[in-house]
């Protein structure tokens, strides 16, 4: 009787078919702290935190000040930024406050440093133990390297602003650190459904992207690129009044200056484009729920849920003069919004993989 050869690229290897679930386990723990550091990162940009540590210690850095002399050094290179000259210094910044924006500062990059280390130990001991499904390891050391770029990265960011008479990192850095965590988040979300699949089926492939899946994915990337550019210019402080802004439908904007120089960094613009923009977004989210309602119940209610959420406390965050707490819940739900819309695709993929 002829057989058919197996898919040898991600077979798992005999010892490996009782681990899948603990791998995935382990990925989505950590997805779970890259949700956390989205929403400490939020808190970081919108407490203008992030220029308060003007240096890179990768060891050294684990400790904050502790004592009174320490204290006063580190607040002495803060004085030297252009942020505490031209804005929070004369805004009445003293060492009392600095400490406040220096704790979110320290405590998003000791998070940072957790989860490499709480991504990096585990790998090593399921590579040590032979319990990677064969073709996983390639997808395990790519998330590895995107947790060490997004450490260079947020140092690339920080560097914008320090040494330099700008009150704000680059925009452009902002976006490119927040985004190559949300990549990450996305691929560790899908990583650990495909892992899931093994038990019960130790030759199931992988989930493919599908086109349908990518338009969405290619959507939703503009909604989040528009939202950190709005986050790293101040942009949400452009209009308190939802829809119209200040009163006009759509803002006074000149282009004197370039199109794409202005579409880049023109406050106004931006936050009109980041109002509007979603709507597509939302209607792209509604497209791939129900694409995958009736084989993903759960994934198509996430989807919903997130984006539902998302909407009512972007709308908050602008009426409420972009208090803290709301816009920092605003962008913890931006990432919950990412790792179900990567469940979604991956339900999606692994559907037709199937059909």
């Amino acid at each position: 009787m002829a057989t058919t050869a197996p898919h040898t690229a991600f077979q798992p290897a005999p010892s490996a078919l009782a681990r899948p679930l603990a791998l995935a386990r382990w990925l989505e723990a950590v997805a779970g702290l890259v949700v956390l550091i989205v929403l400490v990162g939020g808190i970081t940009r919108l407490t203008e935190s992030g220029l308060s540590i003007t240096h890179w210690s990768v060891v050294t850095g684990i400790l904050p000040p502790l004592n009174d002399a320490a204290w006063l050094a580190e607040y002495e290179l803060y004085k030297q930024t252009g942020e505490f000259k031209f804005e929070s210094g004369p805004a009445g910044m003293d060492l009392a406050k600095f400490k406040f924006i220096y704790f979110w500062e320290w405590f998003h990059r000791i998070l940072g440093r957790v989860i490499g280390l709480a991504f990096l130990l585990p790998m090593v001991w399921f590579w040590v133990k032979k319990t990677i499904p064969k073709g996983y390891k390639p997808r395990l050391l790519a998330m590895f390297a995107l947790i060490c770029g997004q450490g260079a990265l947020g140092w690339y960011m920080v560097n914008s602003g320090v040494g330099t008479d700008l009150t704000d990192v680059s925009h452009f850095r902002l976006s490119a650190h927040l985004l190559t965590a949300l990549f990450l988040l996305g691929g560790l979300v899908w990583t650990a459904r495909d892992l899931r699949n093994l038990p019960s089926n130790p030759d199931a492939l992988p989930a493919k992207l599908t086109t349908p899946s990518a338009i969405v994915a290619g959507v939703l990337f503009i909604q989040l690129l528009l939202g950190a550019w709005v986050a790293g210019l101040n942009a949400g402080h452009a209009a308190y009044d939802w829809p119209l802004m200040n009163g006009r439908l759509v803002p006074e904007v000149s282009f004197e200056g370039g199109f794409f120089a202005t579409l880049t960094n023109d406050p106004f613009l931006l936050h009109f484009l980041h109002r509007w923009w979603a709507w597509i977004a939302v209607a792209a989210l509604i497209y791939l729920a129900r694409r995958v309602r009736k084989t993903d119940r759960a994934a198509s209610i996430a989807v919903h849920s997130a984006f539902g959420f998302m909407v009512i406390l972007g709308i908050a965050t602008v009426m409420s003069g972009v208090e803290l707490w709301i816009a920092a819940a605003h962008q913890l739900t931006g990432a919950l919004l990412v790792a179900s819309t990567a469940w979604a695709m991956h339900s999606d993929g692994k559907v037709k993989l199937s059909a």
